[in-house]
């Protein structure tokens, strides 16, 4: 029983040194997590201006990204006529490259509108790799859409 709770950090250990962005270009054509197409898709800012709910919306939304998580690509940021929108893949399925970044793509998933904390923000700002004062600024919680993206096409 010793050896198998010895074993779980040195796992633990292992798990996050490889849990980091794949180190590959996102070229034209690439999907990243379920293969979808662009049929259908809607434009970010049309999402934006639609979802206004918590009732959860499936879609397809097409738009340039302007974040990618820098610890392990399990989210990107795209932006709207409001913004942004954050954008997490379903379950840690699947991980995006850094080189996503200002690439335009089309995601497939699940959007809905509601309030990311405080927290959650000063998470994803040390995800994104912003400094300590950038993050010690975030004090207020903010109302977004954010989307559980099942795949990812990029244009």
């Amino acid at each position: 029983m010793k050896k198998i709770l010895a074993m779980v950090p040195a796992m633990l250990f292992a798990f996050a040194i490889t849990a980091q962005p794949p180190k590959i270009d996102a070229k034209r054509g690439m999907t990243f997590g379920e293969k979808i197409t662009a049929d259908g898709s809607i434009t970010a800012s049309e999402l934006a201006a639609t979802v206004t709910t918590k009732e959860p919306k499936e879609v397809k939304v097409t738009g340039e990204v302007t974040e990618v998580c820098k610890m392990e690509g399990c989210w990107i940021r795209m932006k709207t006529d409001k913004g942004t929108m954050l954008i997490k893949m379903k379950d840690h399925a699947f991980l995006v490259p850094l080189s996503l970044n200002g690439k335009t793509v089309v995601v497939s998933g699940v959007a809905t509108f509601k309030e990311t904390s405080v927290e959650m923000l000063r998470h994803y700002a040390e995800d994104a790799g912003k400094s300590k004062e950038e993050i010690a600024a975030i004090t207020e919680s903010k109302k977004e859409i954010t989307m559980q993206a099942k795949g990812i096409l990029v244009l």
